[in-house]
């Protein structure tokens, strides 16, 4: 896993680094996604999350939920064009999972891409998203998620 300023950013996921947002391919053909540490750190606690509703098919580089912290509102943008399959209901509830354990319960849609094979082309594999992630950062001027 590599960890970059105190931010885990788990080698078996992908990663749109620009959005801070993580992907996991699940057997079914469905993606997995949800807010990179970086994200959460950056953002603060959560105090609400709102998906867009399944069935809903979302452009490339279009929200496909708004999350809002003490600090931010804002959306969280897809790299891909999917249909919404599933919400994180328990994430609806207790916002604050993306804080506390943002690749497991903290996950926020299952979608099914358009085009994987194409999207996933475009995505940062978690073992070469260190470098990235490092540039991100000092452009960002974040400390890391040690320091948020």
């Amino acid at each position: 896993m590599a960890v970059v300023r105190g931010c885990n950013l788990p080698d078996d996921l992908l990663y749109d680094v620009d959005n801070n947002i993580w992907y996991r391919e699940n057997a079914d053909g469905t993606v997995t996604l949800g807010m990179t540490m970086v994200a959460t750190g950056m953002a603060g606690q959560l105090v609400a999350y709102t998906p867009k509703r399944v069935g809903k098919t979302v452009e490339s580089g279009k929200s496909c939920a708004t999350v809002e912290s003490g600090k931010w509102v804002g959306p969280a943008k897809i790299a891909f064009e999917a249909e919404v399959v599933e919400t994180n209901e328990l994430l609806n509830g207790s916002p604050k999972l993306a804080n506390t354990d943002p690749y497991g319960q903290g996950w926020m849609l299952r979608v099914r891409p358009a085009d994987w094979a194409a999207a996933k082309a475009t995505l940062t594999p978690g073992s070469a998203v260190a470098g990235p992630y490092e540039a991100k950062m000092v452009a960002d001027a974040f400390a890391g998620c040690a320091a948020a």
